[in-house]
């Protein structure tokens, strides 16, 4: 077997896994509410470099991906795909995510700094829930 002379390609293309790791790096951040902006300051990098991240145009290092896991408050296998034939439980919630309101109602409940408050809110919300036609 003869070794074969290691060079960076420019070139790369990307993959799946990068759009799906970009696309779980989007949901996350807005789910925390920050902006791509704050989140490439955050690990230096410009906002265009976050969204080219996000959208799975380039890849994210290694480094740079438990930056993010850091800074977004999970562990780096959140940010990756699930084994061949396998769906996590964090795949479940973060789809749940996608809906405007989703997003919107987490960052309003996340500012109610009265416990009581937050439980009386919680509680209103599974009654409203309770109510819906199944």
């Amino acid at each position: 077997m003869s070794a074969q002379p290691m060079t960076a390609s420019k070139n790369k293309q990307t993959t799946t896994t990068d759009h799906s790791i970009g696309s779980r790096i989007a949901e996350l951040r807005l789910a925390k509410g920050l902006s791509q902006a704050a989140l490439g300051q955050a690990i230096g990098v410009s906002f265009q470099q976050v969204q080219k991240y996000e959208r799975g145009l380039n890849r994210v290092g290694a480094a740079r991906l438990q930056s993010i896991a850091g800074l977004l408050n999970v562990p780096v296998s959140t940010l990756l795909p699930a084994q061949a034939g396998g769906v996590r439980e964090e795949d479940t919630n973060l789809s749940l995510l996608r809906a405007p309101e989703a997003l919107e109602l987490i960052q309003v409940f996340s500012s109610i700094t009265d416990e009581q408050l937050r439980y009386d809110v919680l509680s209103i919300v599974k009654s409203a829930a309770r109510l819906q036609p199944r």
